[in-house]
């Protein structure tokens, strides 16, 4: 449509001077805010969902397996939810910046750790130890995204343990 409208309007350009192919996928795919907050919260909620799923399903007693996939791709869902906030080549670029980086590869370790010890070596400690470091990686992950909120954790963790 928008094609179209330029042609009839004669600013019809040329591919050259149309730009980039991610500029081109970003105008295709560009959402109006009400659906991205939409998008946003289904994604949020279905993977706080899924991870209070795969809770109850180790409490009832159905295996460690399926309480770490359920968790894990709940995680998963979660921080993928931030996509549609920013677009997905923003939050990659945010996700591997400086001050996120090593939280960013820490909770990815831990997510790929945490499958392997739970579907392909059935490891409930280890996976249980991955599920933990995981929950801590994606909170200090998410921590990140609030100004002073790293440091505010770190002063009141060191005025707890100097006590």
């Amino acid at each position: 449509m928008d094609k179209l409208r330029k042609v009839l309007s004669g600013n019809d350009s040329t591919p050259e001077e149309e730009g980039s192919i991610i500029t081109q996928i970003n105008d295709m795919s560009t959402l109006s805010w009400s659906t991205r907050i939409k998008g946003f919260c289904i994604c949020f909620v279905l993977g706080i969902v899924l991870s209070i799923l795969g809770s109850v399903m180790l409490f009832l007693h159905l295996g460690i397996v399926t309480f770490a996939v359920f968790y894990t791709l709940g995680n998963i869902i979660s921080m993928a939810s931030t996509c549609f906030l920013m677009g997905p080549f923003k939050q990659f670029k945010k996700m591997f910046s400086d001050t996120r980086l090593i939280a960013t590869c820490i909770v990815i370790f831990s997510i790929i750790m945490t499958l392997i010890a739970s579907i392909v070596l059935h490891k409930a400690g280890l996976t249980l130890i991955f599920i933990i470091i995981q929950s801590l990686a994606m909170t200090w992950y998410s921590l990140s995204y609030i100004p002073y909120a790293r440091d505010a954790v770190k002063k009141t963790l060191s005025a707890v343990l100097d006590v």
